[in-house]
């Protein structure tokens, strides 16, 4: 299970260090092979090949009413590798569609991690505290 939020700064070149904390398990579970893709709030879908393999047959299986969605994440999904230094390169174009620049913060989601620009995630956050809890959460408490 992946948890814990990490800010990262991109390099020129759009790659992103891996946390150690998160590195060995990736190298443990999926040999450093992992899967980015597009999420609709705007946001990058990081997740090891693996759990990305069974996502991506659901996905695939979803009927043509689905279609822009299967564009959505099968059409923006690349696949990416740990390189000897412990980085992924994000694609420009994936970058682009989120607005990557260079301050980002890696969240991990339990069998997954997202990929967020700084400030839009903190605006996000500012969003939903604001619009308050919803109700599914109600009866939710620590």
């Amino acid at each position: 299970m992946f948890q814990g939020a990490s800010a990262i700064n991109l390099d020129a070149k759009g790659r992103m260090s891996i946390p150690s904390k998160h590195r060995d398990a990736l190298l443990q579970q999926c040999e450093g092979r992992m899967t980015l893709t597009k999420h609709p709030q705007g946001c990058l879908l990081f997740f090891p090949r693996p759990v990305w393999e069974e996502h991506r047959e659901q996905i695939a299986a979803w009927p043509m009413s689905a279609r822009s969605w299967q564009r959505i994440f099968l059409g923006n999904a690349c696949d990416v590798e740990l390189d000897g230094s412990g980085r992924v390169l994000i694609s420009p174009e994936l970058r682009n569609a989120v607005g990557l620049e260079k301050e980002v913060m890696m969240l991990g989601m339990g069998t997954h991690f997202e990929i967020w620009d700084a400030v839009k995630l903190a605006a996000d956050e500012a969003l939903a505290v604001a619009g308050g809890m919803p109700d599914v959460l109600s009866n939710f408490s620590f």
